[in-house]
Protein backbone atom coordinates (compact mmCIF):
# COMPACT_ATOMS: atom_id res chain seq x y z
CA UNK A 1 0.00 0.00 0.00
CA UNK A 2 1.57 3.65 -0.86
CA UNK A 3 2.72 5.20 2.11
CA UNK A 4 0.28 8.28 2.82
CA UNK A 5 2.36 11.84 3.54
CA UNK A 6 1.17 14.60 5.78
CA UNK A 7 2.27 18.54 5.01
CA UNK A 8 4.93 19.87 7.59
CA UNK A 9 4.00 23.09 9.58
CA UNK A 10 5.86 24.23 12.70
CA UNK A 11 7.48 20.98 12.90
CA UNK A 12 4.44 18.99 13.05
CA UNK A 13 3.26 16.57 10.33
CA UNK A 14 -1.04 17.20 9.49
CA UNK A 15 -3.39 15.42 7.87
CA UNK A 16 -6.19 16.88 5.95
CA UNK A 17 -9.79 15.94 4.05
CA UNK A 18 -8.26 16.42 0.46
CA UNK A 19 -5.37 13.96 -0.34
CA UNK A 20 -3.64 13.06 -3.84
CA UNK A 21 -2.27 10.44 -5.44
CA UNK A 22 0.71 10.85 -6.69
CA UNK A 23 1.49 8.59 -9.97
CA UNK A 24 4.84 7.04 -11.41
CA UNK A 25 4.86 8.36 -15.31
CA UNK A 26 6.33 5.54 -16.57
CA UNK A 27 3.40 2.79 -15.65
CA UNK A 28 0.61 5.23 -13.90
CA UNK A 29 1.13 3.13 -10.19
CA UNK A 30 -0.01 5.08 -7.66
CA UNK A 31 3.05 5.39 -5.43
CA UNK A 32 2.15 7.94 -2.36
CA UNK A 33 -0.79 10.24 -1.03
CA UNK A 34 0.16 13.47 -0.03
CA UNK A 35 -2.46 15.27 2.00
CA UNK A 36 -3.09 19.01 0.55
CA UNK A 37 -3.38 21.96 3.47
CA UNK A 38 -6.44 24.35 2.71
CA UNK A 39 -5.11 27.94 2.33
CA UNK A 40 -6.39 29.12 6.26
CA UNK A 41 -3.71 26.22 7.09
CA UNK A 42 -1.40 27.07 4.77
CA UNK A 43 -1.37 31.08 5.96
CA UNK A 44 -0.76 29.57 9.47
CA UNK A 45 3.08 28.33 7.93
CA UNK A 46 3.53 31.82 7.37
CA UNK A 47 3.23 33.25 11.20
CA UNK A 48 5.00 29.79 12.41
CA UNK A 49 7.79 30.66 9.99
CA UNK A 50 7.84 34.26 11.55
CA UNK A 51 7.94 33.16 14.87
CA UNK A 52 11.03 30.25 14.16
CA UNK A 53 12.67 33.34 12.51
CA UNK A 54 13.04 35.23 15.23
CA UNK A 55 14.47 32.29 17.18
CA UNK A 56 16.96 31.75 14.37
CA UNK A 57 18.15 34.63 13.27
CA UNK A 58 20.80 35.24 15.83
CA UNK A 59 21.84 32.00 15.97
CA UNK A 60 25.74 31.21 16.11
CA UNK A 61 26.73 30.35 12.85
CA UNK A 62 28.56 26.83 14.01
CA UNK A 63 24.48 25.41 14.76
CA UNK A 64 23.53 26.40 11.59
CA UNK A 65 26.30 24.58 10.23
CA UNK A 66 25.92 21.85 12.33
CA UNK A 67 22.47 21.23 11.56
CA UNK A 68 23.14 21.31 7.89
CA UNK A 69 25.84 18.96 8.20
CA UNK A 70 23.11 16.56 10.55
CA UNK A 71 20.65 16.64 7.00
CA UNK A 72 23.71 15.50 5.10
CA UNK A 73 23.99 12.88 7.21
CA UNK A 74 20.83 11.63 7.36
CA UNK A 75 20.32 11.64 3.62
CA UNK A 76 23.10 9.60 3.19
CA UNK A 77 21.58 7.22 5.47
CA UNK A 78 18.63 6.91 3.33
CA UNK A 79 20.18 7.40 -0.27
CA UNK A 80 18.96 4.88 -2.04
CA UNK A 81 15.13 5.55 -0.48
CA UNK A 82 15.65 8.67 -1.57
CA UNK A 83 16.65 7.80 -5.14
CA UNK A 84 14.30 5.08 -6.32
CA UNK A 85 11.75 8.04 -4.90
CA UNK A 86 12.78 9.84 -7.16
CA UNK A 87 12.37 7.44 -9.94
CA UNK A 88 8.85 6.64 -8.59
CA UNK A 89 7.53 10.33 -8.71
CA UNK A 90 9.59 11.29 -11.63
CA UNK A 91 9.98 8.75 -14.09
CA UNK A 92 13.95 9.79 -13.37
CA UNK A 93 16.31 6.73 -14.60
CA UNK A 94 17.48 5.26 -11.41
CA UNK A 95 21.43 5.57 -12.60
CA UNK A 96 20.84 9.55 -12.75
CA UNK A 97 18.22 9.58 -9.67
CA UNK A 98 21.48 8.47 -7.66
CA UNK A 99 23.64 11.51 -8.55
CA UNK A 100 20.63 13.69 -8.02
CA UNK A 101 20.87 12.44 -4.24
CA UNK A 102 24.75 12.69 -4.27
CA UNK A 103 24.41 16.68 -5.38
CA UNK A 104 21.70 17.15 -2.94
CA UNK A 105 24.13 15.83 -0.08
CA UNK A 106 26.73 18.67 -2.28
CA UNK A 107 24.22 21.06 -1.88
CA UNK A 108 24.40 20.75 2.10
CA UNK A 109 27.73 19.89 2.23
CA UNK A 110 28.59 23.61 0.78
CA UNK A 111 26.06 25.42 2.33
CA UNK A 112 27.60 24.04 6.15
CA UNK A 113 30.60 25.99 4.98
CA UNK A 114 29.39 28.67 3.70
CA UNK A 115 27.75 29.26 7.22
CA UNK A 116 30.51 29.55 9.34
CA UNK A 117 32.37 31.51 6.79
CA UNK A 118 30.00 33.81 4.87
CA UNK A 119 29.50 37.15 6.18
CA UNK A 120 29.53 39.69 2.92
CA UNK A 121 30.49 42.72 4.58
CA UNK A 122 33.50 44.44 5.30
CA UNK A 123 35.50 47.40 7.19
CA UNK A 124 34.75 50.58 5.32
CA UNK A 125 37.13 54.18 6.14
CA UNK A 126 34.53 56.97 5.52
CA UNK A 127 37.51 59.97 6.57
CA UNK A 128 37.31 60.84 2.25
CA UNK A 129 36.11 63.97 2.65
CA UNK A 130 36.21 67.31 5.27
CA UNK A 131 33.86 66.35 7.95
CA UNK A 132 33.77 62.69 7.91
CA UNK A 133 37.06 62.31 10.34
CA UNK A 134 37.64 59.55 12.62
CA UNK A 135 34.59 57.99 11.20
CA UNK A 136 34.38 54.20 9.58
CA UNK A 137 31.79 52.13 8.92
CA UNK A 138 31.19 48.33 9.52
CA UNK A 139 28.36 46.35 6.73
CA UNK A 140 27.46 42.83 7.07
CA UNK A 141 24.48 41.27 5.45
CA UNK A 142 21.81 40.16 7.70
CA UNK A 143 18.82 37.25 6.59
CA UNK A 144 15.39 38.48 5.52
CA UNK A 145 13.19 36.96 7.46
CA UNK A 146 10.60 34.19 5.45
CA UNK A 147 11.64 33.00 2.17
CA UNK A 148 9.49 30.94 -0.58
CA UNK A 149 10.72 28.60 -2.13
CA UNK A 150 8.68 26.95 -5.12
CA UNK A 151 10.70 24.04 -6.77
CA UNK A 152 10.05 22.23 -10.37
CA UNK A 153 9.74 18.51 -10.98
CA UNK A 154 12.40 17.75 -12.89
CA UNK A 155 14.87 17.86 -10.09
CA UNK A 156 12.51 17.48 -6.89
CA UNK A 157 15.67 17.08 -4.50
CA UNK A 158 18.24 18.62 -5.06
CA UNK A 159 16.79 22.00 -6.72
CA UNK A 160 14.85 21.68 -3.29
CA UNK A 161 17.92 21.08 -1.79
CA UNK A 162 19.45 24.81 -3.34
CA UNK A 163 16.35 26.17 -1.75
CA UNK A 164 16.39 24.91 1.83
CA UNK A 165 20.16 24.77 2.05
CA UNK A 166 21.00 28.91 1.86
CA UNK A 167 18.11 29.57 3.77
CA UNK A 168 19.19 27.59 7.09
CA UNK A 169 23.06 28.53 6.30
CA UNK A 170 21.73 32.83 6.03
CA UNK A 171 19.59 32.33 9.17
CA UNK A 172 15.87 32.66 7.35
CA UNK A 173 12.66 30.40 7.58
CA UNK A 174 11.63 28.84 4.72
CA UNK A 175 7.95 28.26 3.57
CA UNK A 176 8.57 25.52 0.48
CA UNK A 177 5.89 24.84 -2.27
CA UNK A 178 7.55 21.48 -3.77
CA UNK A 179 6.17 20.50 -7.46
CA UNK A 180 2.74 18.85 -7.31
CA UNK A 181 3.85 16.10 -9.99
CA UNK A 182 6.96 15.09 -7.59
CA UNK A 183 6.39 16.55 -4.06
CA UNK A 184 7.69 12.90 -2.10
CA UNK A 185 11.28 13.31 -1.86
CA UNK A 186 11.12 17.05 -0.54
CA UNK A 187 8.67 15.52 2.05
CA UNK A 188 11.78 12.65 2.78
CA UNK A 189 13.98 15.76 2.73
CA UNK A 190 11.07 17.49 5.58
CA UNK A 191 11.78 14.03 7.55
CA UNK A 192 15.22 14.14 7.40
CA UNK A 193 15.30 17.73 8.75
CA UNK A 194 13.68 16.79 11.49
CA UNK A 195 15.86 14.36 12.68
CA UNK A 196 18.46 16.43 12.29
CA UNK A 197 17.38 19.04 14.71
CA UNK A 198 16.31 21.86 13.05
CA UNK A 199 14.27 23.95 15.03
CA UNK A 200 10.08 24.04 14.57
CA UNK A 201 9.08 26.10 12.27
CA UNK A 202 12.04 26.98 10.03
CA UNK A 203 11.28 24.65 7.50
CA UNK A 204 7.58 24.68 6.55
CA UNK A 205 6.55 22.35 3.55
CA UNK A 206 2.94 22.99 1.74
CA UNK A 207 2.17 20.72 -1.24
CA UNK A 208 -0.31 22.99 -2.41
CA UNK A 209 -1.49 23.07 -6.82
CA UNK A 210 0.39 26.24 -8.14
CA UNK A 211 -2.68 27.81 -8.96
CA UNK A 212 -3.69 28.18 -5.35
CA UNK A 213 -0.18 29.21 -3.98
CA UNK A 214 -0.84 32.86 -4.66
CA UNK A 215 -2.67 34.17 -1.70
CA UNK A 216 0.20 32.71 0.76
CA UNK A 217 2.66 34.85 -1.59
CA UNK A 218 0.97 38.04 -1.16
CA UNK A 219 0.97 38.23 2.18
CA UNK A 220 3.72 40.70 3.53
CA UNK A 221 5.67 38.73 6.12
CA UNK A 222 7.11 36.67 2.88
CA UNK A 223 10.16 38.64 2.04
CA UNK A 224 11.70 36.90 -0.56
CA UNK A 225 10.66 34.46 -3.42
CA UNK A 226 13.14 31.67 -5.41
CA UNK A 227 11.23 30.56 -7.98
CA UNK A 228 12.51 27.22 -9.90
CA UNK A 229 9.84 26.83 -13.46
CA UNK A 230 8.29 27.93 -16.68
CA UNK A 231 9.06 31.40 -17.51
CA UNK A 232 4.96 32.45 -17.69
CA UNK A 233 4.68 31.64 -14.71
CA UNK A 234 7.64 33.30 -12.82
CA UNK A 235 7.64 36.81 -14.98
CA UNK A 236 3.90 37.25 -13.82
CA UNK A 237 5.03 36.44 -10.47
CA UNK A 238 7.59 38.81 -10.64
CA UNK A 239 5.44 41.05 -11.72
CA UNK A 240 3.10 40.79 -8.63
CA UNK A 241 5.39 40.71 -6.06
CA UNK A 242 7.69 43.64 -7.26
CA UNK A 243 7.95 44.77 -3.29
CA UNK A 244 9.29 41.49 -2.63
CA UNK A 245 13.15 40.30 -3.13
CA UNK A 246 12.54 37.42 -6.21
CA UNK A 247 14.64 35.15 -7.68
CA UNK A 248 13.94 33.63 -11.24
CA UNK A 249 15.32 30.62 -12.42
CA UNK A 250 13.12 29.53 -15.62
CA UNK A 251 13.88 28.23 -19.08
CA UNK A 252 16.44 28.12 -22.06
CA UNK A 253 17.26 26.29 -25.08
CA UNK A 254 20.72 25.71 -24.71
CA UNK A 255 22.96 26.29 -27.38
CA UNK A 256 26.40 24.16 -28.53
CA UNK A 257 28.86 25.63 -30.79
CA UNK A 258 31.31 22.98 -32.03
CA UNK A 259 34.64 24.43 -33.73
CA UNK A 260 36.36 23.44 -37.03
CA UNK A 261 38.70 22.16 -34.55
CA UNK A 262 37.41 20.82 -31.22
CA UNK A 263 40.04 18.97 -28.83
CA UNK A 264 38.12 15.85 -28.95
CA UNK A 265 35.42 15.01 -31.13
CA UNK A 266 34.37 11.64 -29.79
CA UNK A 267 33.55 13.43 -26.54
CA UNK A 268 31.88 16.38 -28.22
CA UNK A 269 29.78 13.94 -29.81
CA UNK A 270 29.48 11.78 -26.71
CA UNK A 271 28.73 14.59 -23.94
CA UNK A 272 26.35 16.39 -26.30
CA UNK A 273 24.42 13.49 -26.77
CA UNK A 274 24.12 12.78 -22.96
CA UNK A 275 23.54 16.65 -22.50
CA UNK A 276 20.63 16.26 -24.65
CA UNK A 277 18.85 13.56 -23.27
CA UNK A 278 19.49 12.88 -19.79
CA UNK A 279 16.25 13.36 -17.69
CA UNK A 280 14.65 12.71 -21.06
CA UNK A 281 15.54 16.49 -21.82
CA UNK A 282 13.36 17.72 -19.45
CA UNK A 283 16.03 19.93 -18.09
CA UNK A 284 16.37 24.04 -18.63
CA UNK A 285 19.97 23.69 -19.72
CA UNK A 286 19.37 20.42 -21.61
CA UNK A 287 21.17 20.70 -25.32
CA UNK A 288 18.33 22.20 -27.54
CA UNK A 289 20.61 23.53 -30.67
CA UNK A 290 23.52 22.47 -31.89
CA UNK A 291 25.65 24.92 -34.30
CA UNK A 292 28.66 22.69 -36.15
CA UNK A 293 31.65 24.31 -38.11
CA UNK A 294 30.46 23.16 -41.93
CA UNK A 295 34.26 21.29 -42.41
CA UNK A 296 33.63 18.45 -39.51
CA UNK A 297 29.26 18.73 -39.61
CA UNK A 298 28.79 15.27 -41.59
CA UNK A 299 31.61 13.27 -39.44
CA UNK A 300 29.89 14.95 -36.75
CA UNK A 301 26.85 14.24 -37.20
CA UNK A 302 27.80 10.73 -37.73
CA UNK A 303 29.45 10.56 -34.51
CA UNK A 304 26.35 12.17 -32.69
CA UNK A 305 23.55 10.47 -34.51
CA UNK A 306 25.63 7.14 -32.98
CA UNK A 307 26.14 8.19 -29.69
CA UNK A 308 22.54 9.03 -29.68
CA UNK A 309 21.33 5.53 -30.53
CA UNK A 310 23.21 3.89 -27.89
CA UNK A 311 21.00 5.71 -24.80
CA UNK A 312 18.36 2.67 -24.35
CA UNK A 313 14.77 4.09 -23.23
CA UNK A 314 12.55 2.62 -20.97
CA UNK A 315 11.88 1.61 -17.67
CA UNK A 316 13.67 3.86 -15.26
CA UNK A 317 13.55 1.44 -12.61
CA UNK A 318 16.11 -0.70 -14.47
CA UNK A 319 20.31 -0.01 -13.81
CA UNK A 320 21.13 0.24 -17.43
CA UNK A 321 18.59 2.81 -18.62
CA UNK A 322 19.45 6.20 -19.50
CA UNK A 323 15.98 7.79 -20.83
CA UNK A 324 12.58 7.37 -19.23
CA UNK A 325 9.31 8.86 -20.17
CA UNK A 326 8.79 12.78 -19.41
CA UNK A 327 6.22 13.83 -16.65
CA UNK A 328 2.89 13.43 -18.12
CA UNK A 329 0.84 13.12 -21.36
CA UNK A 330 -0.24 16.16 -21.89
CA UNK A 331 3.97 17.07 -22.01
CA UNK A 332 4.40 14.11 -24.48
CA UNK A 333 1.43 15.45 -27.12
CA UNK A 334 3.23 18.89 -26.58
CA UNK A 335 6.73 17.45 -27.45
CA UNK A 336 5.57 15.35 -30.37
CA UNK A 337 3.33 17.91 -31.83
CA UNK A 338 6.51 20.15 -31.97
CA UNK A 339 8.73 17.20 -33.84
CA UNK A 340 5.68 16.92 -36.02
CA UNK A 341 5.68 20.33 -37.01
CA UNK A 342 8.97 20.84 -37.55
CA UNK A 343 9.08 17.86 -40.33
CA UNK A 344 6.09 18.92 -42.01
CA UNK A 345 8.05 22.40 -42.72
CA UNK A 346 11.03 20.61 -44.25
CA UNK A 347 13.24 19.60 -41.41
CA UNK A 348 14.83 15.79 -41.91
CA UNK A 349 14.67 13.35 -39.22
CA UNK A 350 18.13 11.59 -38.51
CA UNK A 351 16.79 9.52 -35.86
CA UNK A 352 13.76 9.19 -33.24
CA UNK A 353 10.94 10.57 -33.25
CA UNK A 354 8.53 7.87 -32.34
CA UNK A 355 7.00 7.57 -28.87
CA UNK A 356 4.78 5.18 -26.73
CA UNK A 357 2.91 6.82 -24.28
CA UNK A 358 5.30 9.17 -22.09
CA UNK A 359 8.15 7.20 -23.61
CA UNK A 360 9.80 9.63 -26.54
CA UNK A 361 12.81 8.12 -28.70
CA UNK A 362 15.78 10.67 -28.21
CA UNK A 363 14.87 12.66 -31.56
CA UNK A 364 18.09 14.45 -33.90
CA UNK A 365 16.92 17.13 -36.28
CA UNK A 366 18.80 19.04 -39.04
CA UNK A 367 17.60 21.53 -41.82
CA UNK A 368 15.42 23.43 -38.66
CA UNK A 369 14.70 27.06 -39.64
CA UNK A 370 14.80 29.60 -36.58
CA UNK A 371 11.32 29.99 -36.47
CA UNK A 372 10.20 26.64 -35.86
CA UNK A 373 9.04 26.00 -32.28
CA UNK A 374 12.14 22.81 -31.83
CA UNK A 375 14.68 25.79 -32.29
CA UNK A 376 12.84 29.25 -31.14
CA UNK A 377 11.21 27.83 -27.96
CA UNK A 378 11.88 25.80 -25.16
CA UNK A 379 11.26 21.92 -25.41
CA UNK A 380 12.00 20.33 -22.39
CA UNK A 381 12.14 16.94 -23.98
CA UNK A 382 14.42 14.62 -25.82
CA UNK A 383 14.54 16.77 -28.64
CA UNK A 384 17.91 18.47 -30.14
CA UNK A 385 18.74 20.08 -34.06
CA UNK A 386 21.88 19.95 -35.42
CA UNK A 387 22.85 22.88 -37.97
CA UNK A 388 26.13 23.91 -40.25
CA UNK A 389 27.93 26.82 -39.68
CA UNK A 390 30.54 28.55 -41.91
CA UNK A 391 32.07 31.23 -39.92
CA UNK A 392 32.77 31.37 -36.24
CA UNK A 393 30.88 35.01 -35.62
CA UNK A 394 27.51 33.77 -37.53
CA UNK A 395 27.51 30.44 -35.08
CA UNK A 396 27.33 33.46 -31.95
CA UNK A 397 24.97 35.35 -33.68
CA UNK A 398 22.57 32.43 -34.17
CA UNK A 399 23.31 31.05 -30.17
CA UNK A 400 22.27 34.92 -29.29
CA UNK A 401 19.17 34.03 -31.51
CA UNK A 402 16.66 33.53 -28.46
CA UNK A 403 14.67 34.91 -26.37
CA UNK A 404 16.59 33.04 -23.58
CA UNK A 405 19.90 32.95 -22.10
CA UNK A 406 20.46 30.55 -19.19
CA UNK A 407 24.02 29.01 -20.67
CA UNK A 408 25.49 27.77 -23.59
CA UNK A 409 28.62 25.59 -24.39
CA UNK A 410 31.48 26.47 -26.80
CA UNK A 411 34.28 23.00 -27.70
CA UNK A 412 37.48 24.63 -29.76
CA UNK A 413 40.88 24.15 -28.94
CA UNK A 414 41.44 28.30 -30.08
CA UNK A 415 41.16 30.43 -26.50
CA UNK A 416 40.59 33.71 -28.13
CA UNK A 417 37.41 31.73 -29.96
CA UNK A 418 36.80 30.87 -26.39
CA UNK A 419 37.03 34.36 -24.66
CA UNK A 420 35.26 35.80 -27.72
CA UNK A 421 32.52 33.56 -26.61
CA UNK A 422 32.39 34.65 -23.30
CA UNK A 423 31.97 38.32 -24.69
CA UNK A 424 29.64 37.80 -26.58
CA UNK A 425 26.94 35.17 -25.64
CA UNK A 426 24.40 36.65 -24.10
CA UNK A 427 23.48 33.89 -21.05
CA UNK A 428 24.54 33.89 -17.57
CA UNK A 429 27.11 30.97 -17.97
CA UNK A 430 29.62 29.77 -20.96
CA UNK A 431 30.96 26.91 -20.88
CA UNK A 432 34.38 25.66 -22.74
CA UNK A 433 34.99 22.22 -23.98
CA UNK A 434 31.86 21.07 -22.21
CA UNK A 435 28.09 20.85 -22.49
CA UNK A 436 25.69 23.76 -21.48
CA UNK A 437 24.13 20.94 -19.27
CA UNK A 438 27.10 21.42 -16.88
CA UNK A 439 26.54 22.52 -13.21
CA UNK A 440 27.90 22.45 -9.94
CA UNK A 441 26.35 23.32 -6.83
CA UNK A 442 28.85 26.01 -5.67
CA UNK A 443 28.94 27.77 -9.13
CA UNK A 444 26.66 31.01 -10.13
CA UNK A 445 23.87 30.10 -11.73
CA UNK A 446 20.77 32.08 -13.41
CA UNK A 447 19.91 33.25 -16.91
CA UNK A 448 19.65 36.50 -18.36
CA UNK A 449 16.79 37.61 -21.11
CA UNK A 450 13.74 35.42 -20.76
CA UNK A 451 15.70 32.95 -18.50
CA UNK A 452 15.19 34.51 -15.08
CA UNK A 453 16.74 37.29 -12.65
CA UNK A 454 18.91 36.54 -10.02
CA UNK A 455 21.59 33.93 -9.32
CA UNK A 456 21.88 30.11 -7.66
CA UNK A 457 24.69 28.60 -5.85
CA UNK A 458 24.84 28.28 -2.61
CA UNK A 459 26.76 31.42 -2.31
CA UNK A 460 25.13 33.60 -4.80
CA UNK A 461 21.41 32.59 -2.95
CA UNK A 462 22.53 33.30 0.71
CA UNK A 463 23.42 36.98 -1.33
CA UNK A 464 19.96 36.88 -2.25
CA UNK A 465 18.28 35.96 0.59
CA UNK A 466 20.27 38.64 2.68
CA UNK A 467 20.41 42.09 2.92
CA UNK A 468 23.42 45.01 3.35
CA UNK A 469 23.76 46.62 6.36
CA UNK A 470 25.13 49.48 7.72
CA UNK A 471 26.61 50.56 10.62
CA UNK A 472 28.47 54.20 10.75
CA UNK A 473 31.03 54.31 13.63
CA UNK A 474 31.95 58.11 14.66
CA UNK A 475 34.77 58.42 16.90
CA UNK A 476 35.30 62.38 16.60
CA UNK A 477 33.36 62.97 20.11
Amino acid sequence: MPKEYGYLINGKWLKSENKREIKNPYNDEVVGVINIPDIDEAKKSIYHAQSAYEKFKESPSYLRSDTLRKIVEGINKRKEEFARILVLEGGKPLKTARVEVQRAMATFSIAAEEANRFSGGELLPLDLVPGADKRFGISRRFPLGVVMGISPFNFPLNLVAHKVAPAIASGNALILKPASQTPLSALMLGEVAIEAGLPEGLLNIIPLPGGQIEPVLQDERIKKISFTGSDLVGWELLSKHTKKKVTLELGGNAATIIDEDPPDLDFAASRNAWGAFYQAGQSCISVQRMYVHEKIFDKFLDKFVEETKKLKLGDPMLEDTDVGPVIDNHSAQRIMSGIEEALENGAQLLTGGKAEGKLIEPTVLTNVSDDMNVSCNEVFGPVVIVEPYKEFDKALQSVNNSRYGLQAAVFTKDMRKAFKAYNTIQTGGVIINDFPSFRVENMPYGGVKDSGVGREGIKYAIEDMTELKLMVINLDY
